[in-house]
C-alpha cells in the first residue's frame, strides 16, 4: 500500500493506492474532481464516486462525520464459523476468565483455531474493543485447547451482539494527539509478564511495569508525530497519561534513578524525551484510563463506557 500527499496552495491532497484500487480526497473538492478527470484521461479506469467500501471496510459519510465499520465482514465471519445463531453477549471476555496454557485440557483443531484468530485480528482494525481478548487468545495458537476455543467463541458471541459497531470520526473535531499508558502488572498467568504490549520479561513491581509500558507508548507517540507530518499536522509536546504516580515520578525526576537500577537502561529514553519536550507525562485517574480496555477484561458498565469514549459506536444510530 502506497500513500501520496501533496500541499496545493494550502489544501491537502491525499492519494492511497493498493494494487489496482485507488482512493483519494482533498480539502478542496474541486481538486479532487480535477485529479479524477486527469486519471480517467491517462488510464482506462472506472470511477465509483464517493467512497463507501474498501478492502472489507464500509465507509458511511453522513451529516456530522464519517463512520468506518466492518458489519458485512463481521456477519460473514459469524456465518463462516457457524456462529450465526449463537446467543449474544455484552462483553468479549468475562472478568472471571483467566486463560493459561491449560496443559491438561482437551486439544482442538489448530487450523480452525488459527483461522478464527486471523479473521478476528483483521476485524480489530475497526474494532479496538476486541483487541485485548483477540490478542490474548492468539497467544495459544501453537497448542489450542478447548478452553481457548470457548474464549474465542465468546468473542464471536459478542460480535453477534454488536455487529454494526465501528469508528466514528465527527466533522470539525479538534485534532489532538494523546497517549494513554497502562499495564496490567503480572497479568499474563503463563509467564507473569505484564499486559501492556511491551514487556519482554517479568517486571518486579507495578511501577516498573507501568514505566516500561510508558516507554513503549512514548515510542508510538514519536512514530505518530512523524507520520502526521505527511498530512501537514505538527504536534507539539504530546500529553502521555499514566495512572501510576511512581512511574510518572521516575520519568520526571532523575533523583529517582537510584531506585530503578534494575530497570534496563534502554527504557530510560522516556525520561530523555520528557526533558526534550516531545512528551509531557501527565497523571490520570484510574477510572479515566482509556487504555484499560486494551490490558484487562472489564465489567459491562466500565467496558461500554470506555468503548464509547474511544468513539467506537453503533453506526445504525447515525442513519
Amino acid at each position: 500500500m502506497t500513500l501520496f500527499t501533496k500541499d496545493v496552495n494550502g489544501d491537502l491532497f491525499i492519494c492511497q493506492i493498493y494494487v489496482d484500487d485507488i482512493i483519494f480526497g482533498c480539502t478542496n473538492e474541486k481538486l479532487s474532481h480535477e485529479f479524477g478527470d486527469m486519471m480517467s484521461r491517462e488510464f482506462e479506469m472506472s470511477m465509483i464516486g464517493e467512497l463507501n467500501f474498501f478492502l472489507g471496510f464500509q465507509i458511511k459519510q453522513v451529516k456530522g462525520g464519517i463512520f468506518i465499520h466492518q458489519e458485512k465482514y463481521c456477519r460473514d465471519l459469524l456465518k463462516k464459523f457457524k456462529m450465526g445463531d449463537c446467543k449474544p453477549i455484552s462483553t468479549p471476555m468475562s472478568t472471571n476468565e483467566h486463560l493459561d496454557a491449560d496443559v491438561d485440557g482437551k486439544p482442538v483443531d489448530q487450523y480452525t483455531y488459527r483461522s478464527m484468530i486471523g479473521s478476528l485480528l483483521y476485524l480489530t482494525a475497526s474494532r479496538p474493543d476486541i483487541m485485548f481478548s483477540v490478542c490474548l487468545c492468539a497467544r495459544f495458537q501453537a497448542a489450542p485447547e478447548e478452553s481457548h476455543l470457548t474464549a474465542v467463541k465468546r468473542i464471536l458471541r459478542y460480535l453477534k451482539h454488536t455487529p454494526s459497531i465501528g469508528l466514528w470520526y465527527p466533522e470539525g473535531a479538534k485534532l489532538e494527539l494523546l497517549g494513554y499508558s497502562d499495564s496490567d502488572f503480572a497479568g499474563y498467568r503463563v509467564d507473569r509478564k505484564s499486559t501492556s504490549g511491551e514487556a519482554k520479561r517479568v517486571a518486579l513491581s507495578t511501577a516498573e511495569a507501568e514505566y516500561i509500558a510508558a516507554g513503549a507508548c512514548c515510542a508510538q507517540i514519536l512514530y505518530m508525530k512523524q507520520s502526521l507530518l505527511d498530512f501537514g499536522v505538527v504536534c507539539g509536546s504530546v500529553p502521555l497519561l499514566c495512572d501510576n504516580e511512581s512511574a510518572a515520578k521516575i520519568a520526571k525526576n532523575p533523583v529517582q534513578h537510584s531506585r530503578t537500577e534494575h530497570i534496563d537502561i534502554c527504557h530510560h529514553f522516556l525520561r530523555d524525551h520528557e526533558a526534550k519536550g516531545d512528551i509531557t507525562i501527565t497523571g490520570v485517574r484510574s477510572e479515566e484510563q482509556l487504555a484499560d480496555i486494551f490490558t484487562k477484561p472489564l465489567g459491562e458498565e466500565t467496558f461500554c463506557r470506555l468503548r464509547s469514549e474511544l468513539n467506537v459506536l453503533d453506526w445504525s444510530n447515525f442513519i
